[in-house]
């Protein structure tokens, strides 16, 4: 392999990486995601989910607020490594 050809492929290899690490700074950047309907089709069909994800909001890297729905109620949480603490919903309810 001549020196020519090493460059070559180094070179290529470099932007196919530089690609890579562009679309994943465009998809974090602009929070991209895949469709529902899309990811439907991937969950196995059976019983109706009980709990669900409504949304997730990062504070900062360590720390972020999630809004979930189980059985009809809402709760909001803070998830961080000191813990989870519940912000809204029934405390009380298990």
């Amino acid at each position: 392999m001549d020196i020519l050809s090493l460059l070559r492929m180094i070179g290529a290899l470099g932007v196919v990486l530089g690609i890579l690490a562009g679309g994943l700074w465009i998809v974090r950047r602009y929070e991209i995601r895949l469709p529902q309907t899309f990811l439907s089709g991937l969950v196995r069909q059976g019983a109706p989910r009980r709990m669900e994800l409504v949304e997730r909001l990062a504070l900062d890297p360590r720390r972020s607020v999630a809004l979930i729905r189980k059985d009809g109620r809402e709760h909001m949480l803070l998830i961080a490594p000191e813990g989870l603490l519940v912000l809204e919903g029934d405390k009380d309810h298990a």
